[in-house]
């Protein structure tokens, strides 16, 4: 018998520490990689794993992310077989607040769930970077008659301490322990240096989710989340599995990506531009599906000596036109222009980026629509950047937001 699973994707973080490329959009809106959205990879996770029912879950600044699904992703699902990806707003169905956490914003939508009556659900994040078949997860569940299953992946402890959930589990993967971000990680044994992270994605028997989340919604003290409440709550008294990460990426070491700042956000994307990348988005196997829009290739124009178009370790969308500039290991998104004797080095321009003759910019993120005018500096005087109300990170990045752009 076929079981029904329902995928619910949180969708609806504010992703303040990627300021400013989150003040007009939401985290999962974020381009990356020139062609997609941080959203993109766990919906293609999805799809790729025969997952066909998908709500997805907004909150805040949700225009951008909407018009990507609405334009993008709907055309890859048939309504009349049952399959679909629903973007859903807070609907205030129980309650007059905004989400107070993961687990009260799949409460307040547990309508939904019962509209669907799935045998299962899987709640999963919509902004990590990473390949995985969520059907393996799900057969690991069903086969140790588990309440809920927690996907799990070995992190260095330093990197956990304060901001992963951290498991503890018997030699079966049984949990028997688990805390939310904890200071002092609990490590895995024999490896001191590493402990059992949770990637945020968890299975549940649907009454098992039902019948918790109605408990928790009336406890007072909780703060109503998946890791801090709803988990802990039921090791000891429910069946709960780890499940080791399995990688669709097919590289020697598991790829899997937390983009929350804007340093792990550039490095994840330059990755993208080196001879080898960790994250293979080439890959036909496992494909990462998007909206591409209609535009002509990419162009390079002017092969003289005096002037020459040309792009070098790099990734130039389509529309774009690399008018006598040099762009080197950079990602350039739709609509670029480059013009001539103009130099872009270890950079990520968004779409539709003016860059003017003689502009030179290093190691910078440039949002959207923003144009450089003639022999502009970027990336190169930390102070003059930070004078001029650009966000410089302590990596040396300085990122450039759709409304600042250069005096």
């Amino acid at each position: 018998m076929k079981h029904i699973v329902l995928a619910i994707v949180l969708a609806g973080g504010r992703g303040a520490r990627l300021d400013p490329l989150t003040r007009d959009r939401a985290k999962p809106a974020v381009p990356f990689g020139g062609a997609y959205r941080i959203v993109d990879f766990t919906l293609s996770n999805c799809y790729n794993s025969g997952l066909r029912k998908i709500l997805l879950l907004t909150q805040y600044k949700a225009m951008s992310l909407d018009r990507h699904i609405s334009i993008g992703w709907s055309r890859y699902f048939c309504r009349e077989m049952g399959e679909y990806v629903d973007v859903v707003p807070p609907q205030q169905y129980i309650a007059e607040s905004w989400y107070l956490g993961t687990a009260d914003a799949v409460y307040q939508n547990l309508f939904a769930v019962d509209d669907e009556k799935p045998d299962y659900v899987i709640i999963l994040g919509g902004d990590h970077i990473y390949k995985m078949n969520y059907d393996k997860m799900l057969q690991f569940h069903i086969q140790n008659n588990a309440a809920a299953t927690v996907a799990a992946i070995p992190i260095p402890s330093h990197e956990a301490s304060g901001r992963f959930g951290v498991m503890e589990v018997d030699s079966n993967y049984k949990i028997i322990g688990f805390e939310e971000k904890p200071d002092i990680p609990k490590t895995i044994p024999g490896q001191p240096e590493r402990c059992l992270g949770s990637m945020g994605i968890y299975i549940f028997n649907t009454q098992t989710l039902r019948d918790k989340l109605c408990e928790d919604a009336i406890d007072k003290d909780s703060k109503h989340d998946f890791g801090t409440n709803i988990i802990p709550s039921l090791i000891g008294t429910h069946s709960v599995f780890a499940f080791s990460f399995m990688d669709e990426n097919r590289k020697m070491e598991a790829y899997w990506r937390d983009v929350g700042t804007l340093d792990s956000f550039y490095d994840a994307n330059m990755d993208l531009v080196s001879v080898d990348p960790h994250l293979n988005i080439y890959d036909a196997a496992w494909p990462i599906y998007t909206f591409h829009p209609n535009l002509p290739p990419a162009k390079f124009v002017f092969a003289s000596e005096l002037r020459t178009g040309q792009a070098l370790d790099s990734i130039v969308c389509p529309g774009s036109i690399v008018s006598g500039g040099l762009v080197s290991r950079s990602i350039l998104g739709y609509k670029c222009r480059v013009n001539s004797f103009s130099r872009v080095e270890s950079s990520i321009l968004f779409d539709n980026v003016q860059v003017a003759r003689g502009a030179r910019i290093k190691n910078a993120i440039i949002d959207k629509d923003v144009i450089i005018p003639e022999n502009e500096t970027i990336g190169y005087d930390h102070d003059r950047d930070c004078n001029r109300g650009f966000t410089v990170t302590e990596n040396g990045l300085t990122v450039v937001a759709k409304q600042v752009g250069p005096s």
